[in-house]
C-alpha cells in the first residue's frame, strides 16, 4: 500500500473539514465502492459533528434504492453511471439536509457478481450536489492492486473535486 497516499488524503480532507467547520457548511455522503471511507475521513477531524450530517453505505442496489434513489435511474443506467451516482448525491443531501451531498459508485478490481452486465473493474462514478446544481465526475482506475488503495486513490479524487467548490475553495477565504 502507498503510504503516502493515504497520508495525502488524510490531510485533503482534514483541510476540507476544518474549511467546512469554519465556513459553518455542512456535507453528507452516499458511498457504494468507498465502504464509507469518506465518510471517515471527514470525521477524523475534531469538530467534525458539527458539519458532518450523516451518512449512507449502499453497497447494494436494493441499499441505494431505500435510501431515496429511484430504482428508474439504477435500471435505466445502470447502478455505474454518473445518473445514479447524481441521485445518490441528491438523496443524501436531501435526507440529511446537508449543503453538500457527495455520492459514489463503481468497481475496482472484479466485474460485480450483483451487476456483471454493468461492472467495469476500474470504473468509479461520483457526483457532488449542492445548492448550485450536481457534477458529476468520472474515473478511471488501475485494475489491481489491495481494495484499499483503490478506495483510497477514488476519495483523492473526491478531495480533489470538493477543494474546487466555491464553499471550499481557497479563492472565497476571508470572505466567509
Amino acid at each position: 500500500m502507498d503510504h503516502g497516499l493515504e497520508q495525502d488524503v488524510r490531510e485533503a480532507f482534514e483541510r476540507i473539514t476544518r474549511t467546512l467547520i469554519e465556513r459553518k457548511q455542512t456535507i453528507s455522503t452516499m458511498e457504494s465502492c468507498t465502504a464509507g471511507l469518506l465518510s471517515s475521513l471527514l470525521t477524523d477531524t475534531e469538530g467534525a459533528s458539527g458539519i458532518f450530517r450523516g451518512a449512507y453505505v449502499t453497497y447494494s442496489n436494493e441499499a441505494k434504492v431505500m435510501a431515496g434513489v429511484p430504482a428508474g435511474i439504477i435500471q435505466n443506467y445502470s447502478v455505474y453511471s454518473r445518473e445514479t451516482a447524481a441521485a445518490m448525491a441528491a438523496a443524501c443531501r436531501k435526507a440529511f439536509r446537508a449543503d453538500i451531498g457527495v455520492g459514489i459508485t463503481g468497481s475496482f478490481s472484479n466485474a460485480d457478481p450483483a451487476n456483471p452486465e454493468a461492472s467495469v473493474p476500474g470504473e468509479v462514478y461520483f457526483a457532488i450536489e449542492t445548492s448550485s446544481g450536481t457534477e458529476t465526475f468520472f474515473l478511471q482506475l488501475p485494475v489491481g492492486g489491495s481494495r484499499f488503495s483503490s478506495k483510497l486513490s477514488a476519495a483523492r479524487a473526491v478531495a480533489s473535486e470538493l477543494m474546487k467548490l466555491p464553499e471550499l475553495s481557497e479563492e472565497r477565504q476571508g470572505t466567509a
